[in-house]
């Protein structure tokens, strides 16, 4: 299995599972503790990765001239399109509504849910951290990320020296947590397997709650794609257009070996060498505006990661029955796009940060055994929306900059 590639092995774990729950549902139970310590282990490294990777990214502006104009262009320009991401996601999934009627039969109940306890007001006032040692141990991630950001920006405001060290703290930390998030990650056809058959086995003996299940992950990943596709097919290019007044599929064209290569490695952090030598030889943008903004939005640039967090969120409650109020749904656009943030460019790094869109609005982590069957399908079109997105920006850049690109 080590030889085979991880989603190869996901796709094994799964028809494997199926079988495995419909057959030896009175196993189940006993490896039902494989998908428990899984679930744990994305929890465990949720916190840790999203706040090192935002203040290295944050801290990381301070060593580019006219710092101030091409950070502002490249960060409004990253969240302004993230937050359409997530905006499109949840309109869709709410017009398509694919959880509702899949009777799942999950493990547990939910009967309230924590983010409806206080009021819209409050959950705003709560964004920013009273005691960020308290939000850590509890894990409460958006004062956490709230206060990454600002510590990022400040280490930008330090001496010289201070900078230095920080960055270079904040950036060996971000690799050891990668390094660990890598390291989970390779368990995950083993996750699938426990939870997934669990899931089946819960169903054995009912065809109908069965084909439910599999009607329900069929609608949920249609929606994910027309999200997607709508995102990167119109939107993007039409901001392209409208920013600069050049040919968005062209441009596309012109990026067609790193979308590819994301679409295939589901990494935006192994297609950015490709993003980097297309855009500068094929797109004309100067290496002072790529180096920058491309591996910026390799970091914290993730449209598509925003958009499936937002369906995969809704699609979660609908499930359980749960009604969310706008208010509510407010927050997992706001978590899904300061998650999506701090999400790393690396293979399955959604997966790490729906467990904390979920946790923020108080559902069962449990939910994401839902959908880590179709995870592989969604990963491929969401990890190009997000590298599509990075080129986008650094078009936009480059444009604002005075710089002649040919298109």
């Amino acid at each position: 299995m080590k030889k085979i590639a991880l989603h190869w092995q996901i796709l094994i774990a799964i028809a494997l599972s199926i079988p495995f729950g419909i057959f030896f549902y009175e196993f189940t139970p006993s490896i039902k503790w494989i998908g428990d310590i899984f679930i744990r282990a994305l929890k465990m490294i949720a916190i840790p990765i999203v706040f090192s990777s935002l203040v290295m990214g944050v801290s990381s502006l301070g060593g580019y001239k006219d710092l101030g104009r091409l950070a502002g262009k490249t960060m409004g320009f990253y969240v302004f399109t993230t937050a359409i991401a997530a905006f499109i996601g949840v309109l869709i999934v709410n017009l398509v509504k694919p959880g509702i009627g899949a009777d799942l039969s999950l493990s547990e109940t939910i009967t309230d849910l924590a983010v409806s306890k206080m009021t819209f007001k409050e959950q705003i006032v709560n964004i920013v951290p009273q005691n960020i040692f308290e939000d850590l141990s509890k894990g409460n991630l958006l004062p956490v990320i709230f206060f990454a950001i600002f510590f990022g920006f400040f280490i930008t405001k330090s001496s010289k020296e201070a900078q230095l060290n920080l960055s270079e703290l904040f950036k060996s930390a971000f690799e050891v947590f990668m390094k660990m998030t890598l390291f989970i990650v390779r368990f995950t056809p083993i996750g699938v397997f426990a939870i997934v058959s669990n899931i089946v086995a819960d169903q054995q003996g009912d065809p109908e709650k069965l084909y439910k299940i599999v009607s329900s992950l069929g609608l949920y990943t249609m929606v994910v794609w027309a999200g997607c596709l709508i995102h990167g097919g119109i939107i993007l290019p039409s901001l392209v257009y409208s920013f600069t007044k050049l040919n968005p599929y062209k441009h596309i064209k012109q990026m067609s070996l790193p979308l590819l290569t994301a679409f295939s490695t589901c990494s935006s952090g192994a297609a950015l060498p490709f993003t980097l030598k297309e855009s500068q030889e094929k797109t004309g943008i100067s290496n002072k505006i790529a180096s920058f903004v491309l591996p910026l939005g390799s970091t914290v640039n993730m449209n598509g990661t925003a958009l499936y967090e937002g369906v995969t969120a809704i699609f979660i409650a609908q499930a359980y029955g749960i009604d969310l109020t706008i208010g509510a749904q407010f927050v997992i656009i706001l978590t899904s796009v300061l998650a999506a943030i701090g999400s790393a460019g690396i293979p399955m790094a959604g997966l790490v940060m729906i467990a904390v869109v979920l946790s923020v609005v108080g559902l069962p982590l449990e939910g994401i055994g839902l959908v880590l069957a179709v995870q592989q399908l969604c990963d491929m079109i969401r990890t190009t929306v997000n590298v599509y997105g990075d080129t986008c920006a650094a078009v936009v850049v480059a444009h604002s900059e005075g710089e002649k690109l040919n298109l």
